[in-house]
């Protein structure tokens, strides 16, 4: 048994059409489907919601239910807010510059680009107060997931037994630690 891929990963949105509009602006995501009941099919909980469909790119879904009927939609007071993030992969840096300049353009504070060493990243929040992510792959990669590859294990092991970070990759942000400095 495997799982072949997800099939579509759902968020609660304040409201379905701002969602639909904004990722259709923001993000040239398809509005692809729309399921609307009274009754939620799993539970037959009597519930109205509307379930919307965003076509993510590649066979990726990205959907969301506004949830009229329930309580305003807040965040875990115990996370913190740059911990939960729905990341899309775009092809390459220059594309990662053009959906920056477009955001901006329309109005959306936009922090970085932020250097992973592996990939490249701009971070902003959607409508519905969701932190999204925009990352393209570093031309070197490929080298990169090899050495990250290498030592993924022992990190985890050192991680499970101290709960500090394990330094086997701290060249990943080196160069952005240095500019903060």
């Amino acid at each position: 048994m495997k799982i072949e891929k997800i099939h579509h990963v759902a968020y609660r949105c304040k409201d379905a059409k701002e969602t639909v509009e904004w990722y259709g602006k923001m993000l040239n995501m398809d509005f692809i489907l729309a399921i609307a009941e009274d009754r939620v099919p799993s539970t037959h909980e009597p519930d109205p919601y509307m379930h919307l469909f965003l076509d993510a790119g590649d066979g990726n879904v990205l959907a969301f239910f506004e949830l009229p009927t329930k309580p305003e939609m807040g965040r875990d007071p115990n996370t913190p807010i740059w911990v939960q993030h729905i990341a899309f992969k775009v092809k390459d840096r220059d594309t990662l510059l053009k959906f920056k300049d477009h955001l901006e353009a329309n109005g959306v504070n936009v922090l970085g680009v932020t250097d992973h060493s592996i990939f490249h990243s701009i971070y902003f929040f959607d409508p519905s107060g969701h932190r999204i992510e925009l990352a393209c792959p570093d031309p070197e990669e490929e080298a990169l997931l090899k050495r990250m590859d290498a030592v993924k294990w022992d990190m985890l092991e050192e991680w499970s037994r101290t709960k500090r970070a394990p330094k086997h990759a701290d060249w990943l942000h080196a160069k952005e630690l240095g500019k903060a400095l």
